[in-house]
């Protein structure tokens, strides 16, 4: 991606660009103000198509059709815990979408200062939050053509001044296919490792559903219970038992809760929650999920290991690995 854009740039005769909200690998959000009307600010996402593409004429064109399907279809959204997406537009080569900007911190930011003062996140707190949250994603998956947001994070959601909780940044959005056998995916991304379930890994081989979600927020509530990041997939792939209990690193969360969240972070999508309400009903105790991640069966060990196989290569060759370093110091 070309060099940042500098404060007092205009965009398109009508954004002028205030500051650097943040910036990663699929581009940079700067916070702009509208100059038709006056004393609006909008947060302006640029997307660097041109990682996609990696300089290939035809798959910029593709990219930038696709990129230009999701804008639409996320212009159509309206939810209150959801930023308004009002404008996309391309100028000088590069692809920008307008959104409502979010006063406020983001829970990671929450996170921190709440660690740095020695204590926990309440449970409570925690638990309204995930409610709108959850909202949020129930409004996404009910669509009649779905979306999944795939970079859930403590990051991406912003407390606003106001008490009020907003699910942000869109640019790993995937919508699904009405048949749900095929996908449609824009800008393609993989996620946060922490946060991101084994489906997702290896890019979009087209077998995620609302199910990825659920492990993404359930590993989000995770790391605001416990302070700490969970273990990835890939980790809890090779070792079962990489994935510390929450309440072994904070004993005030309740075991309800405790037990959902573990539902949630299940390897194999089909021993997660079905869908964002009934993990929700789990975690308030409505229902009560399974009390442990049962074993993958044969048929879906098969099943995971051919859509991964670049995960299962990993594992092998570090086995193997493993086997030549114990024959080496025997020897």
């Amino acid at each position: 991606m070309s060099r940042l854009l500098a404060p007092n740039t205009i965009l398109r005769q009508r954004y002028k660009i205030i500051d650097l909200i943040g910036q990663g690998g699929m581009g940079a959000v700067y916070l702009a103000e509208d100059l038709r009307l006056p004393g609006r600010c909008t947060a302006i996402k640029e997307i660097a198509l041109d990682k996609v593409a990696m300089g290939d004429e035809t798959l910029m064109q593709q990219a930038r059709e696709q990129f230009q399907r999701e804008a639409s279809i996320l212009a159509q959204l309206d939810h209150p815990s959801l930023p308004k997406v009002s404008d996309y537009f391309e100028d000088n080569g590069h692809d920008y979408l307008v959104m409502d900007y979010v006063p406020g911190d983001d829970l990671r930011v929450v996170l921190e200062r709440t660690r740095a003062e020695g204590r926990f996140l309440n449970e409570r707190d925690v638990l309204r939050w995930v409610d709108e949250i959850a909202d949020a994603l129930i409004y996404l998956h009910s669509l009649p053509q779905p979306v999944l947001h795939r970079d859930i994070k403590p990051s991406n959601i912003k407390l606003t001044p106001s008490g009020r909780i907003k699910l942000v940044d869109f640019g790993l959005v995937k919508l699904l296919a009405l048949d749900d056998t095929a996908t449609v995916t824009v800008i393609q991304g993989r996620g946060t490792v922490a946060y991101t379930p084994i489906e997702q890994y290896g890019g979009d081989t087209g077998h995620t559903d609302v199910r990825s979600d659920i492990y993404a927020l359930g590993a989000t509530i995770y790391h605001l219970l416990t302070g700490r990041q969970p273990a990835d997939a890939k980790q809890r792939f090779l070792q079962a038992e990489a994935l510390t209990p929450p309440r072994e690193l904070n004993p005030a969360i309740s075991r309800r809760v405790e037990r959902a969240i573990l539902w949630a972070m299940a390897l194999h999508p089909t021993n997660r929650p079905p869908d964002v309400a009934t993990f929700v009903a789990a975690l308030h105790g409505r229902i009560a999920p399974p009390l442990h991640d049962p074993p993958l069966a044969p048929s879906s060990w098969r099943t995971l290991l051919a859509h991964q196989a670049p995960l299962a290569a990993l594992a092998g060759a570090t086995f193997l690995l493993a086997l030549w370093l114990t024959a080496l110091v025997a020897g």
